[in-house]
């Protein structure tokens, strides 16, 4: 147990014993703790492999690489249509976190081999994204722009591809790429502060 990682446990005021044992499941999968993004991310090799995190309705273990993993049991979760690598394996009692303990432990064990195997999630690439035509018209028309825009990573595009395209009314599209141009042209990612 890393001592940096405790705060997360100790401050839960939902889930509190359902994560410190899944906590205790993934440990006893020879996996390392660290604190990544202010959550418990558990490593093989400094890669990593699962994290815990929690939410209003459950608890969960994220697989990094989940959608590699077999899931005999249809237990991995694709949080939204436009996750494409990361499956979770949720939990809504201390019960069901110690029931579910072999099929997690073998999950992990599993994740474990796809990393030492080197395998890798073929990802969507950005053109595969829908670019809405309130964009494509900003970008012909601001050349500048354009150049912002085709130098962000791929992962920085489509976050702003999904962004644009996830509002119904042009309107409201419209107001999204204003309100993010400057943010573009300054080589940003739409969270990136």
């Amino acid at each position: 147990m890393n001592p940096k990682v405790d705060f997360y446990f100790d401050k839960a005021e939902k889930w509190q014993k359902e994560i410190e044992q899944l906590r205790t499941i993934i440990l006893d999968c020879g996996l390392m703790e660290e604190l990544k993004w202010g959550t418990p991310c558990y490593t093989h090799q400094q890669h990593n492999i699962v994290l815990i995190h929690t939410f209003k309705e459950y608890c969960a273990v994220l697989f990094f690489k989940g959608a590699l993993l077999g899931d005999a049991d249809g237990l991995l979760i694709q949080q939204t249509e436009n996750v494409q690598a990361a499956r979770q394996m949720r939990f809504t009692s201390l019960k069901e976190v110690v029931a579910k303990a072999p099929v997690l432990k073998a999950n992990i064990y599993e994740a474990i081999e796809v990393e030492k195997a080197g395998l890798q999630v073929k990802m969507k690439k950005t053109e595969a994204f829908t670019m809405v035509d309130e964009f494509k018209q900003k970008l012909d028309k601001l050349p500048a722009l354009k150049k912002a825009f085709n130098a962000l990573s791929p992962g920085r595009q489509r976050g702003y591809l999904l962004h644009f395209s996830s509002a119904k009314q042009a309107k409201t599209r419209e107001s999204r790429i204003e309100k993010c141009m400057p943010q573009i042209l300054e080589g940003k990612g739409l969270n990136d502060e």
